[in-house]
């Protein structure tokens, strides 16, 4: 048992430490407040969220509303799903019943085909054009604020900054095939990513538990994923911090999972494409490796282990 002590004593210092950074992360992600005075200090940041909210929140999220408190009760009204009161014949009600169903179930998917399905695709493509023009006006507005450093876990090398000014554009071809090749690698790199997440699910017990904290680590990279392109910051840089510090960005993407976690998959979208830019401003205003540094230093050294959480879909390729 005396050997047991100083691993449970190391066991709990480490909870403790991950729990730090878990609410100092999450604590980050609900500062919304630098949406509204990110907004009110650029006009054209305001119209571009504004937009985000008309087409995502007004338009997508209203249809789905419209669709089940007025088109379902009025379509089971006109074509009922069971015998008719004072119906006294119910074997010849069933063939009745039985075409009010087919009629209801064609006239459904006729209208998520015509009308659902379309302006999913629409909003994705143009919510996916405005979150990059959401994220540099953002971007731009904390840079008034004055720059502070990211460096990579390491910080070994120079501070490369997560609040930096966007570094001009490389001009020699070899550095922007190389800039090209690492957007295409991590696009990759997220799609496995996005399908572990996946899977984890149809785990027994634990399934939704992985599941969780899984999405909360995907929505947390890709809130931060505009920063660091923007700022320059290279693809190995990027996951060796976010690794290094899991237990913030896990804490960070909880929030954006919160939302949409009990959500049906089309609500979910809806909701997550509302909330998505604002947590990509507030990322824009979180300096992290200021957060974590000033942790770090408080435990003198004995930080976190690096978590490999992009091992398993950096090995398929």
């Amino acid at each position: 048992m005396e050997n047991l002590h100083p691993l449970m004593t190391r066991y709990r210092t480490k909870l403790k430490q991950a729990s730090e950074l878990w609410l100092e992360g999450f604590r980050e992600a609900c500062c919304l407040h630098r949406v509204a005075i990110y907004c009110l200090r650029s006009k054209q940041l305001m119209i571009r969220t504004g937009q985000c909210f008309l087409l995502n929140g007004f338009i997508f999220l209203g249809s789905i509303f419209i669709l089940r408190s007025l088109i379902l009760p009025t379509l089971e009204w006109i074509l009922p799903l069971g015998v008719p009161d004072g119906y006294g014949e119910p074997c010849l009600s069933e063939m009745p019943i039985r075409l009010y169903a087919f009629l209801r179930l064609g006239l459904l998917q006729l209208i998520y085909a015509l009308w659902f399905y379309p302006l999913y695709i629409f909003s994705f493509i143009l919510s996916t054009i405005w979150y990059n023009d959401i994220a540099q006006f953002g971007l731009t507005v904390t840079e008034k604020d004055g720059p502070t450093s990211l460096a990579p876990s390491t910080q070994k090398e120079p501070s490369t900054s997560q609040n930096a000014t966007p570094v001009d554009k490389p001009t020699d071809l070899g550095r922007v095939m190389i800039g090209i090749a690492e957007q295409g690698y991590s696009v990759l790199l997220l799609t496995l990513f996005f399908l572990e997440v996946y899977l984890t699910g149809f785990v027994p017990y634990i399934g939704k538990f992985l599941n969780f904290i899984l999405l909360s680590w995907m929505y947390a990279y890709y809130c931060f994923e505009y920063k660091w392109n923007f700022s320059g910051l290279s693809l190995d840089k990027r996951l060796d911090f976010f690794e290094s510090n899991w237990a913030f960005f896990a804490g960070f993407g909880s929030p954006c999972v919160l939302a949409i976690f009990f959500f049906s998959p089309l609500v979910s979208y809806g909701v997550m494409a509302v909330l998505f830019p604002m947590f990509v401003l507030t990322a824009a205003g979180t300096d992290a490796d200021s957060v974590v540094g000033t942790h770090k230093t408080k435990w003198r050294g004995e930080e976190l282990r690096k978590l490999p959480i992009f091992y398993a879909a950096d090995k398929l390729f």
